[in-house]
């Protein structure tokens, strides 16, 4: 189509709206300074997930410390338990040693039991004659009856009878059960009969009288 101007005057053009320089400049440092934000903050995240990194990797440390120092414990505590025990013992030994009126059968007789049941410890031996009232300590119950089992078939102890036991509450780390035994001490055993002493004699061969 051919438009014809019947004015004679030139169309005016459009005017383009033109943006303020400071608009211009403010949207520009807005997007800067929300940059540099941006940058700062993650910036700060990483600083502190380095620091929690750091952190986690400490308390790993000294979990495994603590454990450590908890495990030395408990073997200070069972040595300790022991060198009583090993005390006890060398008193009780002392004890018998002083009192030599029997006391050396007594306390070999003892010393044999004793080495031969488990986890079993002596506290004291008192001896009234040939009575004897032994207290002591054991690792379990089963280890208790084992001693016994043991005074009776020594043959050195007659009259063997448990007159307490219980578990010592106060010992921590170590489970201990406390007994009180008495007995009867038999400086020599009953001789075993000899078959010749007790073999019947033939008919017709009585001692005359």
């Amino acid at each position: 189509m051919i438009r014809i101007n019947l004015l004679g005057r030139n169309r005016p053009k459009a005017v383009r709206a033109s943006v303020p320089l400071e608009d211009t400049l403010q949207y520009v440092l807005g997007a800067i300074a929300l940059l540099v934000s941006i940058g700062a903050l993650y910036g700060h995240y990483r600083l502190l997930d380095q620091e929690n990194t750091k952190y986690l990797a400490h308390i790993q440390k000294q979990t495994g410390e603590k454990a450590r120092l908890e495990h030395l414990k408990a073997e200070v505590v069972n040595f300790e338990a022991q060198k009583i025990v090993l005390q006890q013992k060398i008193g009780i030994i002392e004890g018998l040693q002083r009192n030599r009126t029997g006391g050396q059968e007594l306390l070999d007789a003892i010393a044999n039991t004793v080495s031969r049941s488990d986890t079993v410890w002596l506290v004291s031996v008192e001896r009234r004659g040939n009575g004897l009232n032994i207290r002591g300590s054991a690792g379990s119950i089963n280890a208790v009856a084992n001693y016994i089992t043991q005074l009776k078939r020594s043959g050195f102890f007659q009259g063997v009878e448990i007159r307490e036991t219980h578990q010592d509450a106060s010992s921590k780390g170590v489970e201990l059960f406390v007994f009180n035994i008495t007995a009867d001490f038999a400086p020599l055993p009953p001789a075993a009969a000899t078959p010749a002493a007790i073999a019947p004699q033939p008919a017709g061969k009585a001692g005359k009288t």
